[in-house]
């Protein structure tokens, strides 16, 4: 993210005060005695704020929450500000972590105002123990793309007007450039055609308004997975292997000649294959199942890859070409 990079100041003081939930006398200050933002002014003598200011003043709010003093945050931009909080909430909770959710869940961002909502305190007490630490922040889409950043995030968060239908073949190029399995993409409009090609990648679709509460609840939900399964200790479940071409082509050898384990290892595949994904479709649906289908995809997600695994033995041990 560069800080220069800021749309046209939108936003007045009073809506901005607002937004962040803070006094306007508190915001005048700030900028009169420390310059922590410096909006244009319309022709009127209106001061307008950018997307971007209103980000550094919640970044700004939550830090002083967190007992860091405004005097010693004025100087800081954005990116500097988002390690220190990063910082600073990890240093209170890494001890307290949610047994169901990683300790740290890093979230990478598109859109200046969606940041501006999960920085605030409100927004990560939803998460309870868990640090949540926003790594990347992008204006929009194309920047995203453009920016090849090392840090690694386990969902991504996108926020869009209308959308288009060439946007879900960017959002899931995003999607593989971070290398995440998850992607949450908050809209205000779109065709039943679009959703449709969103939910066919795997893209979890909401449409505006969501609620802070609906939207902890999605991301939690996709980062949900059941302790134990040897294939998501690192939290992420490995793509398919196999697909439905080779596994039936695995499931019509004549067992006359060999014995019917690569048959039935095949078929069961084939059967958590469909599960899987009728599990992922079920995310879309609404926040209140979301969690309980992210569940049952991280199980059939982890049970796949294990027999997937146990089908490539099968195949050595009996001499099957898989690829």
């Amino acid at each position: 993210m560069n800080p220069s990079e800021q749309a046209a100041g939108q936003y007045r003081i009073g809506a901005v005060a607002k937004l962040v939930g803070i006094p306007e006398a508190t915001l005048r200050v700030w900028e009169r005695r420390y310059q922590v933002v410096s909006p244009p002014k319309s022709s009127g003598g209106q001061r307008l704020y950018s997307e971007l200011d209103v980000l550094k003043v919640t970044l700004l709010k939550s830090l002083t929450q967190e007992g860091h003093a405004i005097s010693t945050l004025s100087t800081m931009e954005v990116p500097q500000l988002q390690k220190l909080l990063n910082e600073s909430r990890h240093a209170h909770t890494q001890q307290h972590a949610s047994p169901k959710l990683p300790a740290v869940v890093n979230l990478a961002v598109v859109g200046y105002t969606l940041a501006s909502r999960i920085e605030t305190q409100k927004f990560t007490l939803c998460f309870g123990q868990t640090t949540l630490k926003v790594v990347q922040v992008h204006p929009d889409l194309s920047q995203a793309l453009r920016v090849q950043s090392a840090e690694e995030a386990d969902v991504v968060l996108v926020q869009m007007g209308a959308v288009q239908a060439h946007a879900k073949d960017d959002l899931v190029k995003l999607r593989d450039q971070l290398r995440v399995k998850k992607l949450v993409l908050v809209y205000h409009f779109a065709t039943d055609h679009v959703l449709q090609h969103l939910k066919t990648a795997g893209i979890i679709a909401r449409r505006e308004p969501v609620s802070d509460m609906d939207l902890c609840d999605i991301i939690q939900s996709v980062l949900m997975v059941e302790p134990g399964f040897a294939s998501l200790g690192t939290g992420k479940i490995a793509p398919r292997k196999y697909n439905d071409v080779v596994l039936q082509k695995v499931s019509n050898i004549d067992s006359k000649v060999l014995c019917e384990c690569p048959k039935h290892v095949a078929d069961l595949i084939r059967q958590l294959n469909s599960f899987e994904q009728y599990s992922n479709d079920c995310l879309n649906n609404s926040a209140e199942d979301a969690r309980l289908h992210a569940y049952l995809s991280a199980v059939s997600g982890s049970a796949r890859a294990l027999f997937e695994e146990a089908l490539e033995r099968v195949a050595a041990h009996e001499g099957i070409q898989l690829n």
